[in-house]
């Protein structure tokens, strides 16, 4: 979604059904924000954003690990991922298991999960 009120995009990235996600660009949207949305289901996870987003907050933050397909996996799999590089392989082919939505500010910051105080306090 493109917004002409900010001349400055940020780029939202989730998939379209999320509640965390909707808040989000229902916020970004009501603030009068621009943004781009990257859709997971249908665009992928593009690997060096992804790599980006593990050097920037963490693995640990990322992974949702309390999510309905994380739960789903098999245990075995669940204990594999023990590091950046098996976090983030799981998170190239489930990007369900994404915590939603990583929001790449215009000034270079990401950012995971919504809460409208933690977004406006981003603003300039």
């Amino acid at each position: 979604m493109k917004n002409t009120a900010s001349t400055t995009a940020m780029t939202v990235f989730g998939i379209p059904h999320c509640d965390s996600v909707k808040k989000a660009r229902l916020w970004l949207q009501d603030q009068g924000l621009a943004y781009h949305f990257h859709d997971f289901k249908k665009d992928g996870v593009p690997p060096a954003a992804l790599d980006q987003w593990i050097q920037a907050v963490g693995w640990e933050v990322l992974l949702n690990r309390k999510g309905t397909t994380w739960r789903k996996l098999d245990p075995a799999l669940q204990n594999s991922v023990d590091d950046a590089a098996s976090a983030g392989a799981l998170m190239q082919v489930q990007a369900s298991v994404i915590k939603r939505p990583v929001v790449q500010w215009p000034d270079g910051r990401i950012t995971v999960g919504f809460a409208p105080q933690s977004f406006a306090d981003l603003l300039p």
